[in-house]
């Protein structure tokens, strides 16, 4: 499988809200040996195992709302189709600290989503969607909240959420969908 982190490149981006994906995939490969080296298809990814199945550890290199334009190579040349692929990705409309597995359905206004749907054809790909909340009081921007770094008070809860999600895409690899899906959210299945 192909677990693709989605985030923004750059150090200035480290931290953000918006680079959960990329932090979940960082902590994936660190778990299981897996070094992330390889520059091609416009991502830094690695190969390795993970819960017994052969991954792809992948982080794109281009901005968020092209990520598509890492993922549909990355696909092809591996020889993957669009079944194969798991997105982790920072979602606004779940609370800090909330991690769901979600199969297929809609982009929620999310552009990474967007940019892989589009290149792909097709919305039919796993999700796991790290929650991060909205800004305190509704009015602030949301592009910069996104590219914001959490508060204090809110890193531990990040950092749990990016434990969480690594967790949560062992269980997809070992138990597959249904039974993370009960794993991780009970019988809602969202």
């Amino acid at each position: 499988m192909l677990i693709l982190g989605l985030g923004n490149p750059g150090r200035e981006y480290d931290g953000t809200r918006h680079n959960v994906g990329f932090a979940v995939v960082e902590e994936l490969a660190r778990r299981h040996g897996i070094i992330l080296d390889r520059l091609r298809h416009r991502a830094r990814f690695g190969k390795g195992r993970a819960a017994a199945r052969s991954v792809i550890l992948a982080c794109p290199l281009t901005f968020m709302n092209r990520s598509g334009e890492a993922a549909k190579p990355l696909l092809a040349y591996h020889g993957y189709g669009p079944s194969d692929l798991v997105v982790i990705h920072d979602e606004a409309d779940l609370l800090p600290g909330v991690v769901k597995i979600k199969v297929g359905g809609g982009i929620a206004g999310h552009k990474g989503l967007s940019s892989i749907a589009s290149q792909l054809g097709t919305r039919d790909f796993l999700r796991v969607r790290v929650g991060i909340g909205r800004p305190a009081g509704g009015g602030a921007d949301m592009a910069r909240y996104v590219l914001s770094r959490p508060l204090p008070g809110e890193t531990v809860l990040l950092r749990e959420s990016i434990d969480t999600a690594a967790n949560a895409v062992e269980s997809l690899l070992a138990d597959g969908v249904e039974g993370a899906m009960r794993r991780f959210h009970g019988n809602e299945m969202a």
